[in-house]
């Protein structure tokens, strides 16, 4: 392994290192005037070359930090069953909550049981979709994502599982009332929850009320300035629990960059550790890049001093025989030096019925778009730990 899992990392160089490798060798006064282009175009904010000095207020070693190069890879893995179209699903529009304790073998969506996963995970709770998954791409995940309701209990067999392992947990935590939250209502739930997440004693990311720049959960998020305050009141709460093994995720849709708004929701560059997005396509699109899901709110990205996560990134099933074409110009587009993780969002569940196919994401079935993915993952700029790859399943 070419680096610890938790080694220490804050200032970004691989930028320059990246440059240097695929240029040819030329002269200094050549090298001299390509940095200065390099300079001007970070000042401007455009560009995969332009991130800025990556910064964060988690502590390194005990938070998750930046890989020194390239992302992390990761993904959400429904429970048996639960990545199914729904023909109701919640208002929200929320993935189900993780995976049960069962440590029983994943099925497909057509019942055929899929083989059973071995090595030293395998029979851990909630992992055997995890692992299934896993066989598929030929490799480890380096992070894995967990959904809990504001009133849920957690960790859970999952959450426990991950931190057992050497991956990194993605907590997704849905937001509560904001101004509940600031007026101290729900202080010893908050608090509840922090121990939780430090008895854990290893590094987690915290996306706590993901896309509260949508409209759907106005009623809830009140405002911009509400969600600030509430989001600085869980911060104090984490603090006071001397809870210093979390990075703190701040996650809008890339949509909201757009038009809502989005940026008016950041709480600031020192309360937040990284900066994401969930850059799903979008339903009203025959056809569309990632690339131009994410433009703006790349852009916006380029004044903040902090990595990038992309999660529940995902290419639709209406793509069809255009979901590998999609998926190998998003590994292109990925590979940008801000961006420091990214989250396939493997699930049918925000499907309205098992006839959406705009809104089902998983790559179960479709062989091409499995073994672009898998092409993605064993890329060796989102396998940052250098962790072992085979053939797949």
């Amino acid at each position: 392994m070419r680096q610890h899992q938790y080694e220490p990392e804050v200032d970004v160089k691989a930028r320059s290192r990246a440059a240097r490798t695929r240029m040819p060798i030329v002269g200094t006064a050549l090298l001299a005037i390509a940095g200065v282009i390099a300079t001007v175009a970070a000042g401007c904010g455009g560009g995969a070359g332009a991130a800025p000095k990556i910064t964060t207020t988690a502590r390194a070693g005990v938070a998750p930090v930046p890989p020194d190069q390239g992302a992390y890879f990761g993904a959400w893995v429904p429970a048996e069953g639960a990545g199914l179209p729904s023909a109701s699903p919640s208002p929200s529009g929320s993935p189900s909550e993780s995976p049960s304790d069962s440590g029983s073998p994943s099925e497909s969506p057509s019942g055929s049981q899929s083989p059973t996963p071995s090595g030293k995970d395998a029979g851990k709770p909630g992992m055997a979709p995890v692992l299934d998954f896993e066989q598929k791409l030929g490799r480890r995940l380096d992070i894995v994502q967990s959904y809990r309701g504001w009133k849920s209990d957690f960790p859970g067999g999952l959450e426990k599982s991950v931190a057992d392992g050497n991956r990194y947990l993605l907590l997704t935590w849905d937001g509560g009332d904001t101004r509940e939250i600031v007026q101290g209502e729900h202080d010893d739930l908050i608090a509840k929850r922090a121990r939780a997440v430090k008895a854990l004693g290893k590094p987690v990311f915290l996306r706590w009320a993901r896309d509260m720049d949508k409209s759907s959960g106005q009623k809830g998020v009140h405002s911009a300035a509400d969600f600030v305050a509430a989001w600085k009141h869980l911060r104090e709460i984490f603090k006071r629990e001397n809870v210093d093994n979390v990075a703190w995720v701040w996650c809008p849709t890339a949509r909201g960059f757009s038009g809502a708004n989005a940026g008016s929701y950041y709480p600031g560059d020192d309360q937040v550790d990284w900066i994401c997005a969930d850059a799903q396509p979008g339903a009203d699109y025959d056809y569309r890049d990632l690339s131009e899901a994410l433009k703006l709110f790349m852009e916006w990205s380029r004044g903040r001093h902090k990595p990038i996560m992309i999660a529940e990134f995902g290419v639709p099933k209406s793509y069809g025989p255009r979901r590998a074409e999609w998926l190998r110009e998003a590994a292109k587009t990925l590979q940008d030096p801000q961006v420091k993780a990214i989250v396939y969002f493997d699930s049918d569940e925000q499907a309205k019925n098992a006839r959406d196919k705009r809104r089902s994401y998983s790559v179960t079935g479709d062989k091409h778009a499995t073994s672009a993915l898998r092409e993605l993952a064993t890329t060796p700029y989102f396998n940052p730990r250098n962790l072992p790859v085979t053939s797949g399943g």
